[in-house]
């Protein structure tokens, strides 16, 4: 059997199709975060939790230690010239220690929710180990070393500004 076989991708439900689709056109100004689990006896990818007014620490704190989670974030950026954007971003955490076989089926599920959602524009930043939270906090500049000390794998994608 070869690994792609065993594989798994699997569908995202339709009610969070439809709950992507408007947070991506929200008109609010505060952070928010949508977070999504996998439903391993269904093989979707269902809502886990919604967050408005979250920062990103508080984000990462609510990230489950062990378990990979996928999550939408939008936050205000301001600009050096001062213009004001709210930015989108993807996110996958696959914290070290998850099971292997959740790692794989986040991994192989990750670029099917992506594009269901219509989340085009990728960015791709990995750190092995540790966050970065510039990643998050600023306009995505890899350059940033603050790092958390939580060891987790994040890949970041921003998805539109």
């Amino acid at each position: 059997m070869r690994c792609s076989e065993s594989l798994v991708v699997c569908d995202v439900a339709e009610d969070l199709v439809e709950k992507l689709r408007k947070f991506r056109f929200r008109k609010e100004t505060n952070n928010a975060a949508i977070i999504m689990k996998i439903d391993k006896d269904k093989q979707l990818v269902v809502l886990d939790e919604e967050h408005e007014g979250i920062s990103p620490d508080e984000l990462k704190d609510e990230l489950p230690e062990r378990q990979p989670r996928f999550i939408v974030y939008s936050y205000k950026y301001q600009h050096e010239d001062g213009r004001v954007s709210y930015p989108l971003c993807f996110i996958f955490s696959s914290p070290v220690g998850c099971k292997p076989e959740q790692q794989m089926m986040y991994a192989g599920s990750k670029n099917k929710l992506v594009q269901t959602a219509e989340l085009t524009k990728e960015r791709k930043f990995a750190q092995e180990g540790k966050l970065v939270h510039s990643q998050v906090q600023g306009p995505f500049h890899p350059t940033d070393q603050r790092l958390s000390s939580e060891p987790a794998s994040y890949i970041l994608m921003s998805v539109g500004t």
